[in-house]
């Protein structure tokens, strides 16, 4: 029975209402072929096997070799005769009947089946415009046309939806622009203003200790500003997406990255094969800067890190895999999440704003992709990016 049932929830809405039909009509044909059946074998029993017998019956004899036959086996004989006939004739009305039902009910299935394609169409063109739907086509609207029935107020609500969608989006949209714009340029200002002091000859050595001071805080906080932004913007859907030649991401964000951070060399090791993503350059550029940075700047004193991209069924996968610290298999999600940082400091700053990770998976996601992350047993950690490779598909397994 679970079985059964399992298999009935698999099929479609529409195959499963044309089954439905279909199983109807057959069993109210069978009813009322049944009814049909017995009503007939009453009538046909009633008002002619019986008549027949008894006008039989109350005949007057015949003479046959100077004897009248009995006239109680004659009746017998014709009654007999009769309710074979009889029960013939009802034998090939049912068998007609049913060959019959047989193909009504075929052409029944096939107009149950235009019947709920027509019905479902309307629901077909709702899905059809929410799988299109995207951050930058939330403008489109169903727009059904028809009466008012409950598939016509489902569309117009799902209508609805859309336009607070669209309002809540723009209003973000907006926010970033304007906060990228208010929260830089006060940074910039005392950048500047701190510059501008350590270059002044008659600035005292405490002064100009406390502008270094100055100038390191305001750089974190510039990172920090810059981390929190791109992690907005990269939460949002690329609106540019085009063919992108990762080979040519990764080499152009090894190229922005240091290799020697405070002086500890880092090896990295390149297995690069041809593979192209379906996105938005940039981000896709800024989604391995980040990996890069990570695995360089949390690694040990001559360490390795290998960076392999390879080109898979459902799309491309690029793995950037580093020496470092133990990292307990159990944090390894939290590293995701933003400010948070191996053993869970949220405090220090020094080394990052702890938005490196969560932005390389707001990236990912964006474009349809996933990230996984390993700790390697030895030390480190090896996180692969997975893109498709297809506009509009998805690597989520």
């Amino acid at each position: 029975m679970t079985r059964v049932l399992s298999s009935w929830r698999r099929l479609g809405l529409r195959m499963r209402l044309t089954l439905l039909y279909g199983g109807l009509f057959f069993l109210a044909g069978s009813v009322l072929l049944w009814f049909t059946q017995l009503l007939t074998a009453r009538a046909l029993n009633q008002r002619f096997v019986v008549a027949v017998a008894s006008k039989v019956t109350g005949a007057p004899g015949a003479v046959l070799g100077g004897k009248l036959p009995d006239s109680d086996v004659l009746a017998q004989r014709v009654r007999t005769n009769v309710e074979q006939g009889a029960a013939d004739a009802l034998s090939d009305v049912l068998r007609s009947s049913v060959i019959v039902m047989i193909l009504v009910g075929a052409v029944a299935v096939v107009l149950g089946y235009l019947v709920a394609d027509r019905a479902l169409r309307p629901l077909d063109r709702v899905t059809e415009t929410a799988q299109r739907l995207s951050e930058s086509t939330l403008h489109e609207r169903i727009g059904l046309r028809g009466p008012q029935d409950e598939i016509k107020r489902l569309a117009d609500t799902f209508d609805a939806m859309l336009d607070r969608l669209h309002r809540v989006f723009e209003a973000q949209r907006r926010f970033i622009a304007n906060a990228s714009h208010e929260l830089r340029t006060p940074l910039a200002v005392n950048r500047t203003v701190l510059e501008v002091s350590l270059e002044e000859p008659a600035a005292s050595e405490d002064l100009k200790a406390l502008a270094r001071a100055l100038l390191g805080t305001n750089a974190r906080y510039e990172r920090l500003i810059d981390g929190l932004l791109m992690l907005a913007q990269s939460e949002q859907e690329p609106t540019a997406r085009k063919p992108v030649d990762l080979r040519q991401v990764v080499r152009t964000a090894m190229e922005q990255i240091d290799l020697q951070p405070r002086r500890r060399k880092v090896v990295v090791h390149e297995d690069l094969s041809p593979a192209v993503a379906h996105g938005d350059p940039l981000f896709l550029e800024r989604c391995l800067v980040n990996l890069l940075e990570n695995a360089i700047k949390y690694n040990v004193r001559d360490g390795e890190v290998w960076v392999r991209l390879r080109e898979e069924e459902a799309g491309v996968s690029v793995t950037v895999e580093n020496t470092g610290p133990l990292v307990p298999p159990y944090e390894v999600d939290d590293l995701f999440e933003p400010f948070r940082r191996l053993g869970g400091d949220r405090v220090r700053s020094a080394r990052g704003s702890g938005l490196g990770l969560s932005i390389v998976r707001a990236i990912a996601v964006a474009h349809g992709g996933e990230v996984e992350a390993l700790a390697r047993p030895e030390g480190g950690l090896a996180v692969t990016v997975r893109l498709p490779s297809e506009p509009g598909s998805s690597c989520r397994r």
